[in-house]
């Protein structure tokens, strides 16, 4: 993978000009599989122009890509690869969910839990691996909002866990016909 883990403001490119499925392509990313729930639930559902996704963990072919604690026996660097990696699952949910990447407009908001010791404090540079990828993808300029914040505990171990609300653009009158 190519991305670069970065701060916002050193992000020098402009407003998002290419699709988010053009911009998967040049940071040489492929969406996994998208993963299933864990429960009773739905990992997607759209009202409106917005699209919620619930409880994305980092799960790589078919299992916890990383599991723990941060603070515990989880770095911050393993907690960022944790949140990138939850969150190419969340644009692959978003995908199955529309059919098409291009659909999304942008991330309008995004939380980040996370599970920790009592004393670990790093929760936004974790989170950061969760940002940074959305923001190469729709530029800087859509800008989130974003909440990050610590946990007692997650299911099956997982380090955290990404809720994320996009915009949609509303389905066409041809793909509305065809289904």
């Amino acid at each position: 993978m190519s991305l670069v883990y970065m701060n916002p403001c050193e992000y020098h490119g402009d407003q998002r000009i290419t699709s988010p499925s053009s911009r998967v392509r040049e940071l040489g990313l492929v969406l996994p599989t998208p993963p299933t729930p864990l429960g009773a639930y739905v990992e997607s559902s759209d009202a409106g122009n917005l699209l919620f996704l619930g409880g994305i963990l980092p799960v790589a072919n078919g299992k916890l890509a990383i599991s723990g604690r941060l603070g515990d026996n989880i770095s911050v660097e393993q907690g960022r690869k944790a949140a990138l990696i939850s969150s190419l699952n969340a644009l692959a949910v978003a995908k199955e969910h529309l059919g098409d990447l291009d659909r999304l407009k942008k991330l309008v908001k995004l939380t980040v839990l996370v599970a920790t010791t009592e004393q670990f404090t790093e929760n936004a540079p974790v989170a950061d691996g969760a940002s940074n990828l959305f923001i190469q993808i729709f530029g800087p300029k859509t800008g989130h909002v974003r909440l990050a914040y610590g946990v007692q505990s997650l299911p099956v171990s997982a380090p955290l866990v990404v809720d994320t609300i996009f915009e949609i653009e509303p389905m066409s009158d041809s793909n509305a016909k065809r289904e």
